[in-house]
């Protein structure tokens, strides 16, 4: 695989997630934002293009072991996966963490008030991403699995929703307001940095918030960066048919 400043990020990440480890190091959202070039989210970020795609080009020659290429996956068992792992996790730690959070705001909101914003910002992001994975849920993951059966049994399938890209245009749209969100959090803690007089519990509460940020990126990309662009391309083969 040939990287070059042209290099979309996103369909970087698709084809080897091993270089997700070079944007994260850098701040770079590969995620909901990954429809940028490499040179395009260099000179955002103010980094020099060259090295980073050097960067990039070792990251894709190291042996990982357990990597997934997801991208190789019936859309069907993505779907599933997305749902059965991220889904899940996002129901259960935001259960986990909401404790932890009220506890340091309430023991240290006097001395760090920004602990009241990122409470806010992810009691927000909870209710939000409960609806948006129930959509996914109702709506569009069943409709990605009639698909994919369709072009099993060489049948056609119809939508209420017109095309699949409707819903998923919706999804995304929520996915960048989720993105934006947790870039928030980060900035008002400082990047998930314990401060000098932060006890244990905030220490792990914001480890557990990184977590919860690291594996929402994970689910988006997977979502935005390989799921959703097979599955228009599914829909316009089987209307081809």
């Amino acid at each position: 695989m040939d990287i070059t400043k042209e290099s979309i990020i996103g369909e970087l990440v698709a084809n080897d997630y091993r270089t997700a480890s070079v944007f994260k190091k850098n701040n770079i959202d590969f995620c909901c934002q990954g429809n940028r070039t490499i040179e395009v989210a260099c000179k955002e970020k103010q980094l020099d293009t060259d090295k980073l795609v050097k960067e990039l080009a070792n990251a894709a020659t190291q042996i990982q072991s357990g990597s997934v290429d997801y991208k190789s996956w019936p859309l069907d068992l993505l779907a599933d996966y997305i749902e059965k792992t991220h889904h899940r996790y996002v129901t259960q730690k935001s259960e986990e963490i909401m404790p932890f959070l009220d506890k340091i705001i309430r023991v240290h909101g006097g001395h760090h008030p920004e602990l009241h914003e990122v409470g806010e910002q992810f009691r927000e992001s909870v209710g939000e991403l409960a609806s948006h994975m129930k959509k996914e849920e109702l709506i569009l993951f069943p409709f990605i699995r009639k698909m994919v059966q369709a072009k099993l049994e060489g049948t056609t399938v119809t939508a209420g929703f017109g095309t699949v890209q409707n819903p998923i245009g919706m999804m995304m749209h929520e996915h960048d307001t989720e993105g934006e969100r947790f870039r928030k959090i980060a900035a008002l803690t400082n990047n998930y940095t314990t401060p000098a007089d932060g006890c244990n519990t905030y220490s792990v509460t914001l480890g557990m918030l990184k977590e919860f940020e690291d594996d929402l990126h994970l689910h988006i990309h997977l979502e935005n960066n390989i799921l959703f662009p097979k599955s228009i391309e599914l829909e316009e083969s089987l209307a081809n048919n």
